[in-house]
């Protein structure tokens, strides 16, 4: 019997994960089905039965009357949820340890790197200046971590085995074992006021797009070893109010702030971004997770679809993640 063909539809990425490159995958990993590169195959658009997507256009996957799942290469779900074409199957997101691994490494590296004070030092060594200042420990700052998914929950508790003193924000109540768990709006503020870093793992949804705004780091806690308060934005663009950032870093509201994500990516040359003295700038590789492992993830789904198991990670169209 033949398999339903696999589309792949990929718009932008490095070479890594150029679409040719993720043709070379799936061919290896699902050798026994037509895996087709859109645009240019040639075709019939009733035997897709599979897509496998990164920020596809809005109505490229409308055209295929017999599409059963829909998998999202990347860990965001946002730029399919403004297509309002986009058919009623389920659409998977990945979830991969690798990919979990790798947020947790860069939010401990930006977190220790605030905590470190790494910023003045790195300066003092540009200006051959030995004038160390006193360091406290890390329990002596309060960490809060914004969205307490997979990729917050764990790295949640990297940062509590280190010492910090942690809590987690999230939209629906959450339990940790040693982390201060806040839910709801009702509890956002007082999960920010005792907050020294905080940590954005949020989606990008109607409700969270530009949260991370003035009102919000106004209300984060001043009284803590680090004089001012520092944002570490690893989750969406979309999420942060990129004017109130850098006027609230000029004016002392922040102290300092990591950014992996940008309303414009990639980030355009004019941005302050790259030459502000407050900022740790990346570009989007937070979570660079192995596209192998995404390939294999994504074949293991099918053909466990295929024989009626069901699919992990299904996006709930409602919450938008």
């Amino acid at each position: 019997m033949n398999k339903g063909a696999l589309a792949l539809l990929v718009h932008g990425g490095a070479e890594n994960w150029s679409p040719q490159r993720w043709k070379e995958r799936f061919d290896e990993v699902c050798a026994d089905r037509r895996v087709l590169l859109l645009p240019g195959a040639s075709f019939d658009p009733a035997e897709v039965q599979y897509a496998a997507v990164w920020k596809p256009h809005p109505g490229e996957l409308a055209g295929f009357p017999n599409l059963r799942v829909i998998f999202n290469l990347g860990a965001g779900v946002d730029a399919l949820m403004v297509d309002r074409s986009l058919p009623d199957v389920p659409l998977v997101r990945v979830a991969v340890t690798d990919l979990t691994a790798r947020m947790t490494e860069y939010v401990v590296l930006h977190v220790l790197m605030h905590h470190r004070q790494e910023l003045y030092l790195r300066e003092c060594q540009r200006a051959k200046r030995w004038a160390p200042k006193s360091q406290w420990a890390a329990g002596a700052i309060s960490v809060g971590v914004m969205g307490l998914g997979t990729l917050g929950a764990d790295a949640a508790d990297a940062l509590k085995r280190l010492g910090f003193r942690v809590a987690g924000w999230s939209r629906s109540e959450k339990n940790i074992a040693g982390v201060d768990c806040f839910h709801g709006d009702e509890q956002l503020d007082p999960f920010l006021r005792q907050t020294d870093i905080l940590v954005c793992l949020l989606p990008l949804t109607q409700q969270t797009r530009h949260i991370l705004d003035r009102a919000l780091f106004a209300k984060l806690n001043r009284d803590s070893p680090l004089g001012a308060p520092v944002l570490i934005n690893a989750g969406r663009g979309g999420l942060q109010n990129e004017a109130d950032i850098l006027q609230c870093l000029d004016d002392g509201t922040l102290g300092g702030a990591s950014l992996d994500v940008y309303a414009t990516e990639p980030l355009p040359p004019e941005s302050r971004f790259w030459t502000h003295p407050k900022v740790v700038l990346t570009p989007h590789n937070a979570a660079d997770t192995d596209p192998d492992e995404i390939s294999k993830y994504v074949a293991r789904q099918i053909e466990r679809f295929e024989t009626g198991g069901g699919l992990e990670n299904i996006v709930d169209r409602g919450r938008g993640y």
